[in-house]
């Protein structure tokens, strides 16, 4: 991404890249030893750390939980930003890989600095997670 980019031109970018499958753009919006927390006590909750676990290895394992012949969309409902900090919410909705429907709605603070994303901790209902993707 270019360092000009603010928070919410970046964050925009990488949300509408991953809803469109587009994962050399969502690949280029993250610094490489960018940081990913995902809450809870689930196999994924843990700080991913580094581009490549992130896109890899927690975003790579999550579509797996999910119907390989079904789609997961991904609707980004609203950007707040103010200056390095960005703040997004978002809707998942798919099948998982047992058949449950899984609808999520998401959220999460991003740090972007010279126009990569360098940390994100998200927020999500674990448990709904919990009981359809790891049932």
């Amino acid at each position: 991404m270019n360092q000009q980019l603010d928070a919410r031109t970046v964050v925009t970018a990488y949300v509408t890249a991953i809803a469109g499958g587009d994962l050399d753009t969502a690949v280029a919006c993250f610094a490489d030893d960018a940081t990913w927390e995902y809450p809870g006590t689930l196999p994924l909750s843990r700080v991913w750390r580094g581009k490549d676990a992130i896109l890899g290895d927690f975003l790579g394992g999550v579509r797996t939980l999910f119907a390989p012949d079904a789609p997961l969309e991904v609707t980004l409902t609203q950007v707040l930003a103010d200056g390095p900090k960005a703040v997004a919410e978002w809707t998942a909705k798919g099948t998982a890989a047992n058949g449950s429907a899984y609808e999520n709605h998401c959220a999460a603070v991003f740090t972007v600095e010279n126009g990569l994303i360098t940390a994100v901790r998200e927020y999500l209902d674990t448990d709904h997670v919990a009981r359809t993707l790891f049932a």
